[in-house]
């Protein structure tokens, strides 16, 4: 019987740090926290398989989408 391996991330890419890092605006760093705090508690709520299936992809190309749709409306 074999194993099957899940190599999911949903949060690849993505900065969970409280730490502010040294080139990051203060505006930006609260942005990031309060960014943070609602994916962590969205995956909280909803689970990893429900959320695997919100971003089959990861957290970080669904930010990046939304951001280019942002620009370019």
């Amino acid at each position: 019987m074999t194993k099957i391996v899940d190599n999911y991330n949903a949060f690849a890419k993505i900065n969970l740090s409280n730490a502010r890092n040294e080139n990051e605006s203060y505006e930006d760093y609260k942005k990031r926290l309060k960014q943070n705090k609602a994916i962590l508690k969205l995956y909280n709520q909803v689970g990893r398989d429900n959320f695997k299936e919100m971003f089959p992809n990861g957290v970080q190309e669904a930010l990046n989408d939304t951001e280019k749709v942002v620009h370019n409306s």
